[in-house]
């Protein structure tokens, strides 16, 4: 199939962008940039968009960089600039070992970063990433500019709180200590598959214990989330085998899978089990910075 019929514009500025994202949002005009989702989706007739707003002419919305604490990613910046670290420390390990489970090359090739935020599938990685890590995200419309806790972002299954006539235009991910380790593991049937669950843990060490625990997990319910309950059990605690099972068990029965079957919901919880397991266990190993 071919797509249908739509109106294609062309911005060259954000200000541009988000005067043409207001007129069009009533017609469900869409923002494209990478199009690894809303093209097929078009091509299918799935998605039948009367307008697309092009902003891969804007040049500032290519931006990555540190500012002050953060690490700023622009609406264009794709998936493969993080195949090497874009920042020395964790967080620079952390986002190029996450970004290598995400599809296959040519995708991460066009794909975007904040792409994937507005898209909002479960499965998306750098959804998960910005949970867990607490990320800020900047949206744009004609008459406001605001920011977003990612924990508010994501509403549900590709949900967000980001209005018909706003543009996504940067994500702020906190600059990690060096002394911060992560674990990420995910499971997928192939690789390059969307995620059936993963795992991303961060925490330091501090006298032999973990401390500023974050666990997120993604894939399995309608939008990733910090599991705070299996926080609480970990803060302050000695890490070993022991207690990362009894915490990878908890995960496993504070999620809600969205599968219908009682088995699938099993196996899905089964899956967050090993995947938190695993998590904890990298990040012991010393996946940081100094590793």
């Amino acid at each position: 199939m071919k797509p249908s019929q739509f109106a294609y514009y062309e911005p060259t500025s954000v200000e541009q962008a988000v005067v043409m994202l207001d007129d069009v949002a009533p017609l469900d005009g869409r923002v494209i940039a990478g199009g690894q989702t809303l093209v097929p989706a078009m091509a299918l007739r799935y998605a039948q968009p009367a307008c697309l707003v092009d902003i891969n002419g804007i040049e500032s919305l290519r931006h990555l960089g540190v500012d002050g604490t953060s690490l700023v990613i622009g609406a264009c910046v794709r998936h493969a600039a993080f195949h090497k670290p874009v920042v020395e420390g964790p967080l620079g390990k952390l986002l190029s070992t996450v970004v290598r489970h995400i599809a296959h090359l040519p995708i991460r090739h066009r794909g975007t970063f904040c792409g994937s935020l507005a898209n909002a599938d479960p499965s998306s990685e750098w959804c998960l990433v910005a949970v867990t890590l607490g990320a800020t995200l900047e949206a744009r419309s004609l008459s406001q500019q605001r920011a977003m806790e990612a924990q508010d972002f994501f509403m549900g299954f590709m949900s967000t709180a980001l209005a018909q006539n706003e543009l996504l235009v940067a994500a702020r991910l906190p600059l990690l200590d060096t002394d911060v380790r992560f674990g990420f593991e995910e499971f997928s049937r192939r690789a390059g598959d969307f995620a059936q669950a993963m795992a991303l843990v961060v925490f330091s060490m501090q006298d032999g214990r973990m401390v500023n625990v974050r666990v997120g997990v993604g894939g399995v319910e309608n939008h990733p989330r910090r599991i705070t309950e299996v926080e609480h059990m970990l803060e302050g605690q000695m890490a070993d085998a022991a207690l990362f099972d009894l915490a990878a068990g908890q995960a496993a029965r504070e999620v809600v899978p969205v599968d219908v079957e009682a088995e699938e919901q099993a196996f899905r919880r089964t899956l967050v089990r090993t995947m938190v397991q695993r998590a904890l266990k990298k990040a012991m190993v010393g996946t940081s910075s100094a590793a």
